[in-house]
């Protein structure tokens, strides 16, 4: 407190004041309606191109499948139908009478012609077969095996899709502002869902954006896959 010229103490001034004040109305407006438009916001996406180039140290080819199961199941159907056949022939040899579904076979396709419709779903039937036995036998199969540099031409390294989905997810999980993540990783790209509770969107796919991108380079693939990120609040999907 101050005094006038008098000597009589003056009135306390603005600056006298405590510091803690209410905003004006009109702030406080600004501020839910800046807020209020955050929260409004659905959805952020963003997709970019691959963050790593491909290295020379790999070759990029994807892990040959050796495909037991289906090697195993046309092995035992043919042993099974070739030794039925050669124990029918065997006992047509000794003189015994040959086996009913073998008669009951011959004698169809004896009265049948080529253009006969049971003949003709037969064979498409083994066409398709065959086509889908060549197809396992030339593609290599293991698309969730992707290709890593490994520095030496002799030593060839691939990485689960799973695995790597895994350590992009504790990735995310790491920004700010993230209440929930999916990661789905692709030989060609890395597709990122994210639910974010607090903060905008744009940030917090930024923030994601630069995680992810460390996260891919880290993974040591030998061609980065192409990232695509999308934030939104929950609820709305």
């Amino acid at each position: 407190m101050s005094e006038g010229p008098e000597g009589r103490a003056a009135p306390p001034g603005p600056e006298s004041e405590g510091t803690t004040r209410s905003l004006p109305v009109l702030e406080k407006a600004e501020v839910l309606q800046r807020a209020q438009s955050e929260l409004d916001q659905s959805a952020s996406a963003a997709r970019y191109g691959p963050v790593v180039t491909p290295e020379e140290d790999g070759d990029g080819s994807r892990l040959w499948s050796v495909r037991r199961i289906p090697a195993a199941v046309l092995a035992l159907l043919l042993a099974a139908g070739a030794g039925l056949l050669i124990y029918d022939l065997a006992a047509v040899r000794a003189e015994q009478s040959a086996m009913a579904w073998r008669k009951e076979l011959a004698g169809r396709l004896a009265v049948r012609t080529l253009d006969d419709p049971w003949v003709l779903a037969g064979a498409a039937v083994v066409v398709v077969l065959g086509i889908g036995l060549l197809v396992l036998a030339v593609a290599p199969g293991h698309r969730s095996a992707l290709p890593m540099r490994s520095g030496n031409a002799d030593v060839h390294a691939w990485l689960d899709s799973g695995a790597a989905a895994l350590v992009l997810r504790d990735r995310a999980m790491e920004v700010s502002g993230v209440q929930s993540v999916r990661v789905r990783v692709y030989r060609s790209k890395v597709d990122v869902r994210a639910v974010s509770h607090f903060r905008e969107l744009d940030e917090v796919r930024a923030d994601l954006d630069t995680a992810l991108g460390d996260g891919i380079k880290s993974l040591g693939l030998v061609a980065g896959p192409a990232l695509s990120v999308t934030v939104s609040r929950p609820g709305k999907g």
